[in-house]
């Protein structure tokens, strides 16, 4: 069924739901799902809506101009997207596979409602995989002594594709802050630790010389500072003295994978609102 998705963000008060229920049941509506959020401390309501596309009668842009004086009113951060138009995503990784195949494998099975429309990666290891899926894959090594010229043609790739969102599936580069500004809230990353605890390399390593007892994944957004951007998902797994680094990094790709693949369905679907530094996921 096709929907709309309305989402907003604005300072808390009386009349909100109140106020859009009415705009909506005015033009006949059809709320399919519902959900709200007031932060008491930020002062901040949040709200997402599913209306059955074909309960309204017009389409996006009339919608827009009709609720833009209602948006104005409650100075109102807000977007509305059409759920029969798939996001263009653009994956992202170097010789890791395992994230990469579970999004490829949940893509072809229509569980991801989304458009891959390639695969960029500093490694040629995955080509096969990829190909075999019919996806293009570009191979864009890169220097570690001039990482310039690789990210200026990644950026190019994201740019020619028309992504929505990037993903980086166990990509193993930090993007550039310039690339990390120009795609605010629109690059996903997979960390393999449980943020934001074991920032940067061999997160499981850090974790068995701290001898935890859990370890886990966080799906993030990707910011200027390493592995400290909003956070959209995260899962755990419980570990003993008994495992080594490599039993631990095996129990993590099942995590890593998961949890990915959740925060990029809340993402697709669009249930995640940022605010700061924070997130506001209805899932």
């Amino acid at each position: 069924m096709r929907t709309y998705r309305l989402v907003t963000a604005c300072p808390d008060r009386v009349g909100i739901v109140a106020k859009i229920s009415g705009f909506l049941a005015t033009y006949n509506g059809w709320i399919t799902e519902a959900s709200h959020h007031s932060d008491q401390a930020s002062g901040w309501f949040f709200m997402r809506y599913e209306l059955r596309a074909d309960s309204l009668p017009f389409e996006l842009d009339d919608f827009r101009r009709a609720f833009a004086p209602i948006a104005r009113e409650f100075d109102m951060h807000w977007q509305i997207a059409d759920s029969a138009v798939k996001k263009r995503v653009v994956l992202m990784a170097s010789k890791e596979s395992h994230c990469l195949a579970d999004l490829l494998h949940r893509w072809h099975s229509d569980e991801l409602d989304c458009e891959i429309t390639c695969v960029i990666a500093n490694h040629d290891d995955l080509r096969g995989m990829v190909e075999w899926h019919g996806i293009p894959y570009h191979h864009v090594p890169v220097d570690p002594n001039d990482k310039q010229p690789a990210f200026a043609e990644v950026e190019r790739l994201i740019e020619a594709h028309e992504a929505d969102a990037v993903v980086l599936a166990r990509y193993m580069q930090i993007l550039p802050p310039s690339l990390c500004e120009r795609l605010r809230h629109r690059v996903i990353n997979i960390h393999h630790s449980f943020l934001p605890s074991f920032v940067g390399a061999k997160p499981y390593h850090q974790a068995a010389q701290r001898g935890v007892k859990l370890i886990g994944a966080t799906c993030h957004y990707v910011t200027e500072e390493l592995d400290a951007g909003p956070i959209i998902e995260q899962d755990l797994i419980r570990v003993s003295h008994k495992d080594s680094v490599e039993d631990m990094v095996r129990k993590g790709k099942d995590c890593e994978k998961m949890v990915l693949a959740r925060g990029l369905r809340y993402h697709l679907e669009d249930r995640v609102l940022v605010h700061g530094n924070r997130t506001v996921v209805f899932d």
